[in-house]
């Protein structure tokens, strides 16, 4: 079976995914040997060293990538532990160009955001460079074994950032996050190596592998390690009580990786994984992983009304949310592949303001307890302002980019020939219910938290000041310019969403629809 996807297009001069990944880390290996006990040089050469990474990135993909490619491009493979079977192979097509700018974006603004750390400097930004490189070469990876341990990497730094910068119930938080995170990693793994042995040569290259056929219980069996794996991080419910506690201790910066960039993770797997090299697996469990999608989106936000602490409402608006890309990478066409590409760029652009902009009235008022919280509109009006913002931009307001993603979402699963006229109709009523109660438990945290009874001692804490500014409106002003003009984003994936979609449905018929 030929699978577009997985044709080496273009082969690098320059190095310029290896540059990507390995610049974090050298500029981390430089930190942590640096003389001295400065506490604002770390901040200052985290900045500049992810700083240049993402101008690495732009200029790599604005003059190295063609988006109107499906193919990968800067391929680099070179043997590494031979007797593993391990090679260092990069490369880039349009499901990981976004994502890895999303990446490395975010990542930059996490550090800026992060101006105010004090304990243990050296160490946390040395661990925000390790995530850097980490989530990089997860994206970037077309090795089974190397995108394995980058996916375990990035554990790590996540993990020590939430115990030892979080709040009362860290130890709680992190111990719980390692754990769901590290066995549910147990799957990936083990689905990688029946892969790998399942055909006539040993292979992990995702080029190879994806030129097999899976069929059988043999992939079914091997699609639902994956999907495990990858669930937990997404996160798929019940594989999601991490989520809350995690982003509950943890600080604004790290909850800015969590939602903007470790939850894009698990979505970008089941496309590379799960549908590019089990699409007949897919096909036949492509209405369940619908229902798994309408459960997140419906379980997430009704979860969310629940919530006392601002930081948890928003980590189950994230759950809900991103069950509209379960519902995308269900529907088995383009629009529906490329809803479920948007909402992650969306939802990891808009999840990220939310959870700096909570951080920066925590900082003022040391409580994210929404009773204890009221009248900070007046204390606080740029910081309203921009909350606000972004609470529209996750309740899909027109003209920002939570819209256009979930429209398009929509617009997949109504044109999902696949299922009955009957099912499509159910899920989309079922869908339409998030999207009603998105705004309901979104406003009324927003009203509660700056229009409620004013408390007194809330009264005089400072606002938002020109760094928090930046950080926010370099979160923000991007969700509005893919609100107006969706192509600007895309553009970069469209044609692989589109190759993705067409090579699934080629590999067979869709499964029974449950109804």
């Amino acid at each position: 079976m030929e699978v577009g996807l997985s044709a080496v297009t273009e082969q690098a001069g320059f190095p310029w995914l290896s540059a990507i990944v390995l610049l974090p880390v050298i500029g981390g290996l430089l930190l942590a040997l640096l003389p001295g006990d400065s506490k604002t040089a770390p901040r200052a050469i985290a900045s500049g060293v992810l700083l240049a990474d993402l101008g690495l990135m732009l200029l790599a993909f604005s003059q190295h990538f063609d988006p109107a490619d499906s193919g990968l491009q800067l391929v680099e493979r070179v043997p590494w532990i031979q007797a593993l079977g391990l090679e260092w192979s990069l490369g880039v097509d349009g499901l990981s160009a976004p994502l890895v700018v999303l990446s490395g974006l975010i990542t930059l603004l996490s550090v800026v955001a992060s101006w105010r750390v004090e304990r243990k400097p050296r160490l946390y930004f040395v661990l925000l460079l390790l995530q850097a490189a980490a989530q990089a070469a997860v994206f970037l990876s077309q090795d089974v074994l190397l995108f394995f341990l980058a996916w375990e990497l990035e554990l790590v730094p996540v993990y020590l950032l939430i115990a030892i910068w979080g709040g009362p119930r860290c130890q709680y938080a992190a111990t719980k996050f390692i754990l769901y995170t590290a066995l549910a990693s147990l799957g990936i793994l083990l689905s990688g190596l029946a892969l790998a042995f399942a055909g006539d040569s040993f292979t992990f290259n995702l080029g190879e592998l994806g030129a097999r056929s899976y069929g059988g219980s043999f992939g079914l069996l091997v699609y639902l390690g994956f999907l495990v794996g990858f669930g937990v991080k997404l996160p798929i419910v019940p594989l999601h009580t991490w989520l809350p506690d995690a982003h509950g201790e943890a600080n604004a910066p790290v909850s800015m990786l969590l939602a903007g960039v470790l939850l894009k993770m698990g979505g970008y797997a089941l496309l590379r994984f799960n549908v590019q090299l089990l699409p007949e697996a897919h096909l036949q469990l492509a209405p369940a992983l619908m229902a798994l999608g309408i459960v997140n989106i419906l379980y997430g936000a009704l979860s969310a009304f629940a919530q006392d602490n601002v930081k948890r409402r928003i980590a189950y608006s994230s759950v809900s949310h991103m069950g509209f890309v379960l519902l995308g990478i269900s529907t088995v066409n383009s629009l529906g592949f490329s809803g479920a590409m948007l909402q992650m760029i969306s939802h990891g652009l808009i999840a990220a303001a939310l959870f700096f902009v909570s951080g920066i009235f925590y900082e003022r008022s040391k409580t994210l307890s929404i009773p204890n919280m009221g009248g900070l509109a007046k204390a606080l009006p740029i910081n309203f302002a921009l909350f606000l913002a972004a609470s529209l931009a996750s309740l899909a307001l027109p003209g920002m980019s939570g819209f256009v993603s979930e429209i398009t979402v929509f617009l997949g699963i109504t044109t999902a020939s696949g299922y009955t006229v009957a099912f499509r109709v159910i899920t989309l009523l079922l869908a339409s219910i998030g999207l009603v109660l998105t705004p309901i438990y979104l406003l009324s945290m927003v009203r509660r938290v700056f229009f409620g009874p004013r408390i007194p001692a809330l009264a005089v804490v400072g606002d938002a000041n020109s760094r928090e500014l930046l950080v926010a409106l370099m979160l923000l002003v991007p969700t509005l310019l893919i609100g107006f003009w969706p192509q600007l984003a895309i553009h970069l994936y469209e044609p692989s969403t589109s190759a993705l979609a067409a090579s699934t449905i080629a590999s067979g018929q869709l499964g029974t629809p449950l109804v």
